[in-house]
């Protein structure tokens, strides 16, 4: 995989677009909404990526995350920092299907409705997991393609938002009769994480120690400006913040450019989804075969097709992410947001250490500075995610507060770990 369509495979595992954010407008309103997803990536994104840029140069082995955390700390914390990403695998890719039969039912609400809108879901799955049997360059390739799709229609939507922007007699922007902020940052985090999914397939990318650090940075910059612009033109255009919730970029599209706009908007966004979808499906069926290769899962995991696709392991995990459709869209992303930045605090521990233990690695791509400034890259990410804990004390998954119920879900890796390890070699374990 080159260049381009790893940074259109990251930008799809990270955003993918403005769908999905609509929520962050509904709860927070424009001019809070601006304010923070211009502010959030400097202290969420743009750590993430320099640190993500370093470990990926220097340690470009299939796993990423994985291999990096089990390198610098050993492999219990390997394992864990396995575990947590793929426990949020299992609510981050119920994620897509659902916003994807989402946008359908704006456009079509009886197709979407009941048991159809299941189908629906299952065969998001499908197809993705069809496509990735293809390989790592087919996936990369549609990426590429996708994105140009995904996004098209918001050219025209920005347009048309700010033509009638020109032409309409501007009221006082004023924040949403219920704000809910807190709820805005936990959204519009879920829609900057997930930058080190990419790093997984490190082995199947051409230089990947020029390669990951340049598509990191791309991505965070393209991300923030495909999320701002948008807002910032059917704000300009004068359309109401109550109005935003997900899926509402479709009635925005029919107010400012009419049905055509519209369905092009359910099209795009329904395809935006799948993009996601499949990007990350390449990006986690690569962490159960490296687990399985270091001996702490089954060995079936490990076969591949000629091609080098895991096939035992996306399938596995294709069916796991299944079972977790019937889902809601907010627990969904609360639980997600929650294992995945515990798994980036590990992350930043394994920068750390490696640079206090490993001196001498060779790092194509070095974060600036004395170590107090990589020390102090990680306080914005760690803060955030102890607020995303915080805030989540008041949303229910499983009968519990949902922060417990993801640090139930994370402690399940000490007994998942002793079991592992009672049926892996010595050697393997140490390693």
């Amino acid at each position: 995989m080159r260049l381009l369509p790893l940074l259109a495979a990251t930008y799809f595992m990270v955003s993918g677009g403005p769908y999905g954010l609509e929520d962050v407008i509904g709860f927070a309103g424009y001019g809070r909404a601006l304010l923070l997803l211009l502010l959030l990536p400097v202290f969420w994104s743009l750590p993430t990526a320099l640190m993500l840029g370093e470990l990926s140069a220097a340690i470009p082995a299939e796993g990423g995350f994985y291999a990096w955390v089990r390198r610098a700390i050993g492999p219990f914390w390997g394992f864990q920092e396995a575990w947590l990403s793929l426990a949020a695998s299992v609510f981050d890719m119920a994620v897509y299907p659902t916003i994807f039969v989402t946008y359908l039912s704006h456009l079509a609400p009886a197709v979407a409705a009941g048991h159809k809108g299941l189908a629906i879901k299952l065969a998001v799955v499908l197809l993705a997991t069809l496509w990735n049997l293809r390989g790592a360059n087919a996936v990369g390739r549609g990426s590429v393609w996708l994105w140009f799709v995904a996004l098209s229609p918001f050219v025209a939507l920005v347009g048309f938002a700010a033509w009638t922007g020109m032409h309409t007699q501007h009221a006082p922007m004023r924040p949403p009769a219920q704000l809910n902020l807190s709820g805005a940052v936990l959204i519009a985090m879920w829609n900057y994480m997930g930058w080190d999914n990419a790093t997984t397939i490190a082995s199947e990318v051409e230089n990947p120690q020029r390669a990951y650090p340049r598509a990191m940075l791309l991505a965070a910059l393209m991300v923030m400006l495909t999320y701002l612009v948008p807002i910032a033109a059917v704000a300009w255009a004068g359309i109401p913040p109550e109005r935003f919730s997900t899926g509402a970029w479709v009635d925005a599209a029919r107010l400012l450019g009419g049905p055509m706009l519209a369905a092009a908007v359910v099209l795009a966004g329904s395809l935006d989804s799948m993009g996601t979808f499949n990007a990350l499906t390449l990006s986690y069926t690569r962490l159960p075969y490296a687990m399985a290769c270091d001996g702490l899962l089954p060995r079936v995991l490990t076969k591949r097709l000629r091609n080098g696709v895991p096939w035992v392991a996306l399938l596995v995990c294709a069916t796991c992410w299944a079972l977790a459709l019937g889902l809601t869209f907010e627990k969904l992303i609360t639980i997600d947001l929650l294992l995945w930045g515990l798994s980036l605090l590990l992350e930043f521990a394994a920068l750390i250490l490696l640079r206090v233990r490993e001196p001498g690695l060779a790092r194509p791509f070095r974060i600036p500075g004395p170590l107090w400034v990589v020390v102090v890259l990680g306080v914005g990410p760690a803060v955030l995610t102890l607020f995303a804990l915080w805030t989540a004390r008041e949303e229910q998954a499983a009968g519990m507060p949902a922060a417990l119920f993801a640090l139930l879900l994370a402690g399940c890796g000490l007994p998942l770990y002793m079991i592992a390890r009672k049926r892996t070699p010595p050697a393997a374990v140490a390693q």
